[in-house]
């Protein structure tokens, strides 16, 4: 029993990944019911993160006004903004967040993970280490930001095949102007701009046309066994 259902389990899984297409045009008339999106977010608070530092924020925009104001801004989301039944903005958090011993760090330490203060200022020593040794980011502001999109984008995958699931249709969009984005979303006091930019955005919703058939790469082409 335990086989059958595993081998179940895998099915329904690879079923979903063969169903998920980034979806160019919604149907409009069609919405996700709370439930659902409600579900696909907590499988974005849930994700990991390179030393479970969540250096993300997630802004399901469903003004008309506002996605209207971001469109001229957005080349890849052009269709979408306009009949996604949800759109989510994903910021990552700057570099002075993101610097060891920051402010944002110690709470994540003490007051979410709440280690002791012993191995809290442990796990900072470790991660100034792999800031300057390891991965050599220090310094570089830009490198900083983009490591920590990187993060972001774990949440972005798990939040897409969760909707893919459970029947519902997604599309990541990096197509846009950053700075631009940025300046609408800090006059619209959606984005504090001392803390956060940009990563990128995700559109949910139901297709309005089937795609084609998926491509990609082989098994051989893509993996390598040493």
């Amino acid at each position: 029993m335990e086989a059958t259902a595993s081998a179940s389990i895998k099915e329904a899984i690879l079923s979903a990944f063969t169903f998920r297409h980034a979806t160019k045009e919604f149907d409009g008339s069609r919405k996700i019911s709370d439930e659902d999106f409600r579900f696909i977010l907590e499988t974005a608070r849930l994700s990991p993160s390179s030393f479970g530092f969540e250096p993300w924020r997630f802004v399901v925009v469903q003004s008309p006004e506002l996605r209207g104001k971001l469109k001229p801004y957005a080349w890849g989301a052009q269709k979408q903004l306009p009949t996604a039944s949800h759109f989510v903005l994903i910021l990552a958090r700057l570099p002075q967040d993101m610097a060891a011993g920051s402010a944002y760090l110690r709470s994540m330490t003490e007051e979410v993970q709440q280690l002791p203060p012993e191995v809290a200022a442990g796990k900072q020593k470790a991660f100034a280490e792999f800031l300057d040794r390891d991965f050599r980011l220090a310094g570089n502001e830009r490198a900083m930001f983009e490591w920590a999109a990187r993060q972001t984008y774990l949440a972005l995958g798990n939040m897409m095949t969760a909707a893919a699931q459970i029947g519902i249709d997604s599309c990541p969009i990096e197509g846009f102007n950053k700075p631009a984005i940025e300046e609408i979303l800090t006059a619209e006091g959606v984005m504090d701009p001392e803390h956060f930019g940009i990563a990128c955005m995700a559109a949910f919703g139901y297709r309005l046309h089937e795609p084609r058939e998926k491509t990609r790469q082989s098994a051989d082409q893509v993996i390598q066994w040493i």
